[in-house]
């Protein structure tokens, strides 16, 4: 699977929402679908056929187990969308460093008015 190809199925945010759910441990499909129709208002069908192109995708998996089908994410599309966003992580790496430099320094400085009180 392309990165792109990926992309397609991963911008529709109840797929997104889908693979939160797979991503907390294997669900079966009425638990997808409860949580599904609640947030989003859909029908069963419709959050089966977001369960289809995931899984025609390779996002996730599914095994029957008696009359219910479990589903869970697979991993392997997910680090190659990891590693087509490599290249463009230098654009928000030195960001989320500097933050958390900030971050540390505020806690710091918390902490400091009270060393001084002892």
């Amino acid at each position: 699977m392309t990165a792109v190809h990926a992309f397609d199925v991963l911008g529709d945010p109840v797929r997104r929402r889908i693979l939160e759910l797979l991503a907390d441990g294997e669900k079966t499909s009425g638990a997808v679908c409860a949580v599904i129709q609640e947030e989003f208002g859909i029908s069963q069908p419709a959050v089966s056929q977001h369960l289809r192109v995931l899984r025609d995708g390779g996002f996730a998996t599914v095994r029957p187990e008696g009359t219910r089908r479990l589903y869970a994410v697979n991993s392997a599309p997910l680090r190659e969308v990891d590693e087509w966003l490599g290249r463009f992580r230098r654009y928000w790496t030195p960001h989320l460093d500097a933050l958390a430099t900030e971050l540390a320094r505020g806690r710091r400085e918390r902490r400091q008015p009270k060393e001084k009180e002892q």
